[in-house]
Parts: structure tokens; sequence; C-alpha cells
């Protein structure tokens, strides 16, 4: 029998022949399909499991890039937001899980490309895509999330100049935070021993890329302090893209910087590079190779710098010698002037004294012809007529001797 393209299903599953024998056709019965009739209808969570079943299974995890748009962040950590352009827009989460690789939140208008996987949300039968890698069109997300960093140190006062230490100008001991295996050492170990063999290196080994690096460069950083012998620390790696720099974009790594017991000098990437370790750090060198320089000045420098202190202390003392010479010779000048003044002064006034003496002494007043009467024994002055008695003997003092005499008769 030739069947024709009219023939149909009915609601009652079962099929006939519309243009065959009539009558005698023999049905031909095909089996239910689910959802094909109200009596195989399914449930709705069926349908949106289904459907999110058949969107995974014919889409694999994809780039797919839009403008932001209502972004929102839920109290538990996840991010919800449209991606649209002219003419369409698609439903986007990252859960808080997945924010670990995406260095910060997109804004509202910025022009993304998000990589996840195209499901349906079958609580509510709607298609998102899961995002779990995120990047701005450019360097947006990657330079927003730096500048809310240097934010957040800036306001505490971590950045501030006047928080930056000055380097040993001769160290002993250096030591770095860096890769074992990485370029960056072998640089910084050749620049020393170009310059000052004489001092050491401490290598305190940590990843410098990678999820895991800021951890351990926290941790290597620590790790020298309580080492505690060292004069200046470096911090820093080679060369790279921005995802390999970005462990020293890290607030736990700045903050680590900064609690540092010694100074510290940021040597990370190229020139043209510039991390928030740099911004934070006692001292920003260009390159590891610039940092070990910064660190270790040149062994001639060195002995030229003490000949030089050695010369200026020379000069100095006999200068200082000189002026002392000089000194002391103006002092024993005025000294001696001092002296002379105050002994003329000393004399005029001696002179003065003994010249008033010398009109109050007994002496002058016999020089002029008068004479003393004492009593010979005591030699006590007989000033009163009443002293002289009858016969009694008695001294005249004059003014070159005594002579003895004797009282003839009272007045």
């Amino acid at each position: 029998m030739r069947r024709s393209y009219g023939s149909r299903v009915p609601r009652s599953g079962v099929e006939f022949d519309l243009f065959g024998s009539g009558s005698g056709a023999t049905p031909i019965v095909a089996p239910a399909t689910p959802g094909s009739s109200p009596e195989t209808a399914i449930p709705v969570a069926s349908l949106t499991e289904t459907a999110r079943a058949v969107i995974e299974g014919s889409f694999s995890p994809l780039w797919v890039r839009g403008e932001v748009s209502d972004f929102k962040r839920h109290r538990n950590g996840h991010w919800y937001f449209c991606l649209r352009d002219a003419s369409a827009q698609v439903r986007c989460v990252v859960w808080s899980r997945s924010q670990r690789g995406i260095p910060a939140s997109p804004d509202e208008g910025m022009e993304v490309t998000a990589f996840g996987q195209l499901t349906v949300y079958s609580a509510r039968g709607e298609m998102h895509l899961n995002v779990t890698a995120l990047d701005a069109i450019g360097d947006g997300l990657w330079r927003k999330a730096m500048e809310e960093t240097r934010m957040r140190l800036d306001r505490e006062g971590l950045l501030a100049p006047e928080r930056k230490r000055a380097l040993p100008s001769a160290p002993t001991r250096v030591g770095m935070v860096t890769s074992p295996d990485g370029a960056a050492l072998r640089d910084v170990i050749s620049v020393i021993r170009r310059r000052a063999p004489h001092v050491s290196l401490v290598v305190s080994a940590a990843t410098v890329q990678g999820p895991g690096a800021p951890a351990e460069i926290v941790a290597a950083i620590q790790r020298i302090c309580r080492f505690g012998e060292i004069d200046v620390l470096i911090v820093g790696r080679g060369g790279g893209a921005r995802e390999d720099l970005w462990a020293f974009n890290s607030e736990a790594v700045a903050r680590a910087i900064a609690d540092s017991t010694v100074p510290v000098i940021s040597g990370v990437g190229h020139e043209i590079d510039v991390t928030i370790a740099d911004l934070i750090a006692d001292h920003r060198a260009a390159t590891p190779s610039a940092a070990a320089e910064a660190a270790v000045p040149m062994r001639s420098d060195l002995l030229a710098a003490l000949r030089d202190m050695s010369d200026e202390l020379c000069a100095s003392l006999a200068e200082r010698a000189s002026r002392a010479r000089s000194d002391l010779e103006s002092g024993a000048m005025a000294l001696r002037r001092a002296a002379s003044i105050d002994a003329e002064r000393r004399r005029a006034a001696i002179s003065a004294t003994a010249g008033r003496l010398n009109a109050l002494s007994p002496l002058a007043t016999l020089a002029r012809g008068y004479a003393v009467a004492r009593d010979p024994v005591s030699r006590a002055t007989l000033a009163s007529v009443a002293d002289f008695k009858p016969g009694a003997p008695f001294t005249l003092t004059l003014r070159d001797g005594d002579v003895a005499a004797r009282v003839a008769d009272k007045p």
C-alpha cells in the first residue's frame, strides 16, 4: 500500500491512510510520544530539565561578547547581569566560587567578553550563561581591580611618601623573594657578583604567578623577616603577560611588603610594568637587575666613597683644629686684655684706698709736728689731763721715734 503525504497522527495515536482503499483499510498504531496529547503531557520540571540537557549538550562552553547591563551583586556573593547588543540579550550569572579568577566586577555599560556554559535555570525555565571567566575589552577589569586596591591602601596611608624607608648604603646581606627557577634570580646573582662579591644573597622561594602565588609570596616575605639578618629585600620576577604579573597587584602581597621589617625594593617585570607592589615598596626598580643595582652599590664606588669621606674628615679636622687654635689665640688675647684692665682697675682702687688710709693715719698727723702721749707700760694713749699723775713717767711718740718724759706737776 502506498502511503500518501496526507497521512497524519490523530490524538488517539492511531494512524489512518486517508487515501487508501476505503473501508477495508487497516489502521496502523504508533507509540505515543510524551507531550503529544493531553494524556501524555509532561510536568514543567521535566520540560525545563530536558531543555537544559538539550542546550548544554548542543553548546560547549564558549566566549560571548556584549555590553553589561542590570548588574546586581547578591548578598550571597553571586553576580547577576545581562549581556546585550543592539538586538538581543542573554542573562548571565557568576557564582561566588567562580569569581576567584576574575580581577573585579564589571561596571554598568562596560563591554566585556564572558566565557561560560549556556544552560537553563530549571526552577524558572530561563536560559542563562553560567560565566566562569570574564574580561573587559582592553584592560578595563584589570585596571579597575588595581585602582580599587590602590585606593584602599592609599586611604590607610600606606602609599604615603613619608613611609618610604631609605636603602642601606653598604648592605652585607640581601634577601630576595622570587621563583628559584626564574631568570630574575639569575640576573640578580650576576649583578651582585659583579658589583659587590662580598655581599651574600638569601633567597626565599615562592611561586610568582598563578592562583596560589599571592599566598606564597606573602609567606616568603614573612619568612625573610623572621630570619632577621637581612639588610634589604628584593621582591620581584621577570617580565610576562598582564595575568602573569597579577600576583604583585594582590592586596595581601602589598600589605606584607608594608609590614616588612627591612626596606623593600620591588623589581617586577619590565620598565613599562607598574604594579601595586611597586607603589607600596620603599623603592621601585624597573627590572630585577635594576633592583639588584639599587640594593648593592659597586665595591669600587664604596671604596671611592670611603676615600672621599676620609679626605673630608681630615680636612674637617684640620679646619676644626685651625679654628680652635684661632679661637684659643683670640681667647688668650682677650684674657690678657681683660686681666690688664682688671689689674689697672684694682691698682687704682688700691691707690684710692691708700690715700684715704694715709689721710686717716696717725703717722700722717705726727708728720705734721704732733705727738702722742702713751703709758710706757701698756702703750695706752693718754688723751686726757686726768690721765697724767704728778711725777708719773710717760712716752711721747713723735714722727721719728719715742721720747721718755715725766709729769712735773698737774696744770
